[in-house]
């Protein structure tokens, strides 16, 4: 019985569904497309699955289809590294633009534009750096949402 109400829950979800804004819980992706309602764990459950199931989530993601933004920084291991080993450095030349701990985060991301890049590290300071205990990916993520 609760197979039969699951599937049925399903069905309506997907069929009742035309386009959404991409869900901040389960990302973009057919899913998040076709199944509006996010109120509920089931929802959010079909969202998810069906993202994953259906394979379009990570071409999404490369190409900025399906609800997706396509990322501007192809984040590697080195630049994990790099950042994490450089917190301190990193921040003091990103609050005053310019620095060689910059040039090299720029070369590791692949940026092509490093002044243009500093510059918009250093606009975007207290967006990267948004506390004192900030953590390595954070920096990462913040970088990568708010510069270029």
């Amino acid at each position: 019985m609760k197979k039969i109400l699951l599937s049925a829950v399903a069905v309506i979800a997907l069929t009742s569904s035309a386009m959404a804004n991409v869900n901040s819980q389960t990302g973009c992706g057919l899913g998040s497309m076709i199944i509006k309602d996010d109120s509920t764990a089931v929802m959010l459950a079909l969202q998810a699955t069906t993202n994953g199931t259906s394979g379009n989530q990570t071409f999404g993601i490369t190409s900025g289809t399906s609800g997706c933004t396509k990322t501007k920084f192809v984040m590697n291991e080195r630049a994990e590294e790099f950042v994490a080993s450089n917190m301190d450095i990193l921040a003091k030349e990103i609050a005053v633009g310019h620095g060689e701990s910059i040039d090299t985060l720029a070369e590791l991301l692949n940026v092509e534009d490093s002044a243009t890049f500093a510059s918009s590290l250093q606009a975007n300071y207290n967006s990267i750096y948004t506390s004192k205990s900030v953590e390595m990916s954070d920096v990462l993520d913040n970088i990568s949402t708010t510069s270029l």
